[in-house]
């Protein structure tokens, strides 16, 4: 968590820096990237985490049925490439008109 007062001196605001960049690239799980961290992603292993995530939803849904009605699990499928800002097709019509000389 960020400190409110900021930091006393340098060193307290990069070791603040440094133990978030672990936390955010190696404990927080990302919907961006279907709840895996970016280390396991980079790693690689994310595909595995997924294959298993989807097992354990598809028996889930097997055994207790009543509990999903007709909703679908989540999404538990690898994609080879994710794409963090997409531009949105009003953000790239706006840059055209932006570039654009009357």
């Amino acid at each position: 968590q960020y400190p409110r007062q900021g930091f006393k001196d340098i060193e307290e605001a990069r070791e603040w820096v440094l133990s978030f960049v672990y936390w955010y690239n190696n404990e927080h799980r990302h919907s961006g990237i279907k709840y895996v961290t970016p280390a396991q992603r980079h790693q690689g292993i994310d595909g595995d985490i997924l294959a298993k995530r989807k097992e354990v939803y598809r028996v889930a849904k097997l055994t207790f049925p009543e509990r999903w009605n007709t909703r679908d699990t989540r999404d538990w499928d690898y994609e080879d490439k994710i794409v963090f800002n997409p531009v949105k097709d009003n953000d790239a019509n706006s840059s055209k008109k932006i570039g654009q000389v009357a």
